[in-house]
């Protein structure tokens, strides 16, 4: 099975650190970053097969990312989480249109996301292998 590689976004530095730490031990190739500028760029580039990202960041906002990220026929198709403080909330509507799979308040578990992540990489297989098979078929 081919390494997974994601990356994260976040302007907080010890976020930044625990999640490359945990996810990194996990097996997962981590590209880090901390703002939503240079997420985006290098979500084009490197073509993640995840995002977690802080809602609240300079330059870009995680929610601004998503929306630039779902616009890009590059990089649509990337699922992200998002971590934010309480308080913040995320309509379903937007959670949908911007492919945002989760969204999870601060703090939180680094076990809680390593299952998380886990949870929608898998789905991302299933759904790609379902794609992979219907135009097989055709």
């Amino acid at each position: 099975m081919e390494q997974k590689t994601i990356l994260i976004a976040d302007d907080e530095t010890h976020i930044l650190n625990v999640l490359s730490i945990k996810l990194q031990n996990a097996g997962f190739r981590i590209i880090a970053v901390e703002d939503g500028a240079d997420a985006y760029e290098q979500a084009r580039v490197t073509r993640p097969d995840l995002i977690i990202t802080d809602y609240q960041m300079p330059l870009l906002s995680g929610l601004e990312l998503c929306s630039k990220l779902q616009c890009d026929p590059v990089t649509r198709d990337i699922p992200a989480i998002i971590l934010t403080a309480r308080g913040f909330s995320i309509s379903e509507s937007d959670r949908q249109s911007r492919n945002i799979r989760e969204v999870m308040t601060k703090p939180f578990s680094p076990r809680e996301i390593l299952d998380r992540v886990h949870h929608l990489l898998a789905e991302s297989d299933v759904r790609e292998e379902t794609a992979v098979g219907a135009h097989e078929s055709d």
